[in-house]
C-alpha cells in the first residue's frame, strides 16, 4: 500500500492478518452464535469435546474456554513471528 517492496514486510504483514482474522473470529463468537452460526476451527473444537451446539447454547465450561484459548494461541503464534 505504501509502496514498499520487502519479503519481510509482506511476511510480517501476512502473519499479521491472519492474527487479526483469528481475533474478529472470536471476538464474533458471541455475535454469530445468536444467529446459530459459528466459525472457530471445528478441528480445534473438536480436539476439546466441543461442538458448534456448546457455543449456540452459550456453554461455558473448562472445555469450551479451552477450545478458545487454543484458538487464541493461534493468534499469539502468528504475532510472535512477526516479532
Amino acid at each position: 500500500i505504501l509502496g514498499v517492496r520487502d519479503i519481510h514486510a509482506d511476511h510480517a504483514a501476512s502473519h499479521i492478518g491472519k492474527a487479526q482474522g483469528i481475533v474478529t473470529c472470536l471476538r464474533a463468537t458471541l455475535y454469530h452464535s445468536t444467529r446459530q452460526k459459528v466459525f472457530l476451527p471445528m478441528d480445534i473444537c473438536m480436539l476439546h469435546g466441543v461442538s458448534q451446539e456448546d457455543f449456540i447454547r452459550g456453554k461455558q465450561e473448562k472445555n469450551v474456554r479451552d477450545a478458545i484459548y487454543d484458538i487464541a494461541s493461534q493468534a499469539h503464534i502468528h504475532l510472535e513471528h512477526v516479532r
